[in-house]
């Protein structure tokens, strides 16, 4: 299936992931939240891309 690049901009942009429980943390600036929404943890990733399949 083909990839868009405004779908992946809307799926992976300003969206950061919670390494202790794993929730969704969506900003609208381009910055890095202060901590986690459901459990105030600090420790957050930015969410990863998937590898295309092929080469």
């Amino acid at each position: 299936m083909a990839r868009f690049e405004s779908a992946d901009n809307r799926i992976f942009a300003n969206m950061w992931i919670c390494m202790k429980c794993n929730a969704k943390n969506r900003v609208s600036s381009g910055k890095k939240p202060d901590k986690c929404r459901k459990c105030n943890n600090k420790k957050l990733r930015l969410k990863r891309k998937a590898k295309k399949a092929g080469k």
